[in-house]
């Protein structure tokens, strides 16, 4: 075998693939993998079909890896060179039964979401000031509540998990502070979305809703339980890593305009 594509879909219903998820080739073999490349994708994509993201998962050292690097900037040039652009990479986090989680503190009260209305109310509200490269493209189109109902819609709502997983964390008056959406990911249990309100950022209140999410998924013996962020939400990133997630791999993302 020389090289290999491969595109994905989240199910059945879909047309046309959501994504390219699979672009290799052996050693010394990029101008093979260059023209499956270019031949493939006119014979899977539809006529008319709009090219679709590619996502290339790396290891969390690539950029100081010299041959994890240029096994990852080998096939992102191959796209780059189709019309292709950076778009963002994220970080991927991983947590293990075993690890610590701290107790409730009581500051926050947490609890089931009423109804969808109230989740994506929320939702709306936290993308404010959002630094999630995905919420910031869909905000250069649509209204805030838009983008939380798309989301819902194109996502959260494929979930089968228990919705009771979803936590809604209010101060002691009901004063609602954030969320946090642990689910049961196509693979792995996983913190599908976690957001606080504008109001109550920098106070801590992201590692109270990070806990409860792993406590939720660890009470339902998760044999494990991923999470992703961007690179640029360090905020983010630096909670997992406080919560005992472990950053063991990277996800590339490139698009076309």
């Amino acid at each position: 075998m020389l090289a290999r594509i491969g595109w994905w879909c989240r199910g059945s219903q879909d047309d046309a693939p959501f994504l390219l998820d699979i672009l290799d080739y052996a050693e010394g073999e990029q101008d093979t993998g260059r023209l499956l490349f270019e031949t493939a994708r006119a014979a899977v994509l539809p006529e008319g079909t709009a090219q679709v993201n590619y996502t290339r998962f790396a290891p969390a050292d690539w950029r100081t890896d010299p041959v994890a690097r240029r096994v990852v900037e080998g096939r992102t040039a191959i796209v780059a060179g189709g019309g292709a652009r950076p778009f963002v990479e994220r970080l991927r986090f991983e947590w293990r039964p075993g690890t610590p989680v701290p107790a409730p503190s009581g500051r926050l009260s947490f609890r089931p979401f009423e109804d969808t209305e109230e989740l994506l109310t929320v939702m709306t509200e936290v993308l404010a000031g959002t630094l999630d490269a995905y919420s910031l493209l869909d905000l250069r189109t649509m209204t805030p509540r838009q983008a939380a109902e798309a989301h819902y819609e194109d996502e959260l709502a494929r979930y089968t998990s228990p919705r009771e997983w979803w936590r809604l964390a209010t101060l002691a008056d009901g004063e609602p502070v954030g969320f946090v959406l642990p689910s049961q990911g196509g693979y792995h249990p996983i913190i599908a979305y976690v957001g606080v309100r504008p109001a109550h950022r920098g106070r801590g209140c992201i590692d109270e809703l990070l806990a409860e999410g792993t406590r939720v998924l660890a009470a339902a013996d998760a044999p494990r339980i991923r999470a992703t962020t961007d690179v640029g939400n360090q905020p983010m990133a630096e909670a997992f890593l406080r919560a005992g997630y472990a950053n063991y791999e990277r996800e590339i993302h490139l698009t076309w305009d």
